[in-house]
């Protein structure tokens, strides 16, 4: 085995693994990767992402040659990817987020470059010469895996995509709430790793964030239906006990999305929606939306954010169709936001 250098950048897909570990690597010709498994790479081709987000949130410029350690995982990104985990690995891998994540690309968005390719040097083992996966790794451990008493108001936001404007909204519940007098907690329950969502929410007055990662899980693409339900279901008993408080959480992706669609498939999850808000970049988006919810889900949004919440001409356009009230994710009028998700 050999050994890593002590300053090597640790992405945020391996958020949940001890720093500790991640000491040296050895070469595995024959092995087939699998979700989790932490490797050690060096970029050969600087594409699409020219930059990694570390394990404590910093985002490190790479260049060719980079070494560092990274993730295999799936990716599901409308906007940039779709990638798998190979059966096997060639001479590469791509790079297929920010977070470390890697793969195989299975198809991208036209409008955005080739992926950044990673040279495989080897797995990152353990002092007993395992591989080390994230899956074996988990931060959050609730006390209690069934909750008989009310537990805190849920807040979710969906949307119709990526990039609607999820995040924001989310974070702006969260800073009406806090604002508010309210304690809050949120967490984003699937999508591809990045602390910057979660870490939005923190800075607009969440008191504990958390997401799919905190759990080993590098993305939540192709999970089970199982395993979706089992962070879901810990972050609310970690989380959301205490029937004054709210816990926001997120959904990444739209509605039409493979996960995004099993979770809102469950009673359960359905059963713990206090108020639902639903994000779009535009009118349409809303329209369309709306008709989904309501005869795929049977589900109804007390509020319409998202980007077209910055748009007068949007907002005009939507107040025609429906009078569900807009939440202004931009604008920030805690009072107004309050009055919508309380």
């Amino acid at each position: 085995m050999k050994k890593i250098r002590q300053k090597c950048i640790i992405p945020s897909a391996a958020f949940s693994v001890p720093k500790k570990l991640i000491k040296q690597y050895d070469h595995f010709p024959e092995r087939s990767p699998n979700v989790g498994d932490l490797v050690f790479g060096e970029v050969c081709f600087l594409g699409y992402h020219k930059t990694i987000e570390s394990a404590s949130a910093r985002i490190h410029t790479i260049h060719d040659r980079t070494r560092a350690v990274f993730v295999f995982g799936n990716r599901y990104a409308p906007d940039h990817f779709e990638g798998l985990v190979p059966e096997t690995v060639g001479n590469t891998v791509d790079l297929l987020a920010r977070s470390g994540l890697v793969g195989e690309m299975k198809c991208k968005n036209e409008l955005i470059s080739s992926p950044t390719k990673l040279r495989m040097l080897g797995y990152i083992c353990d002092s007993t010469g395992e591989v080390v996966n994230s899956r074996d790794y988990g931060l959050i451990k609730p006390k209690k895996a069934v909750r008989n008493t009310p537990g805190a108001k849920v807040i979710l936001c969906i949307g119709t995509s990526m990039n609607s404007g999820k995040s924001y909204a989310a974070a702006a519940c969260c800073y009406a709430l806090s604002s508010a007098g309210k304690t809050v907690r949120a967490a984003k329950v699937t999508g591809t790793a990045s602390l910057k969502d979660i870490l939005l929410m923190e800075d607009s007055g969440a008191q504990h964030v958390a997401d799919f990662s905190y759990f080993g899980f590098p993305s939540t693409y192709m999970l089970e239906r199982g395993d979706l339900m089992r962070i879901f279901n810990a972050v609310d008993m970690k989380y959301g006990n205490n029937p004054r408080n709210y816990l926001v959480i997120e959904f990444a992706d739209g509605i039409f999305q493979r996960e995004t669609t099993m979770l809102l498939q469950e009673p359960k999850v359905r059963s713990r929606i206090h108020k639902l808000v639903f994000c779009a970049a535009n009118s349409a988006g809303v329209v369309g939306g709306l008709q989904v919810l309501k005869e795929s889900f049977d589900l109804s949004p007390c509020a319409i954010s998202g980007l077209c919440s910055s748009s007068p001409l949007a907002m005009r356009e939507i107040a025609e169709f429906t009078d569900i009230p807009i939440l202004k994710s931009m604008k920030r009028d805690f009072r107004e936001i309050y009055e919508l998700i309380r």
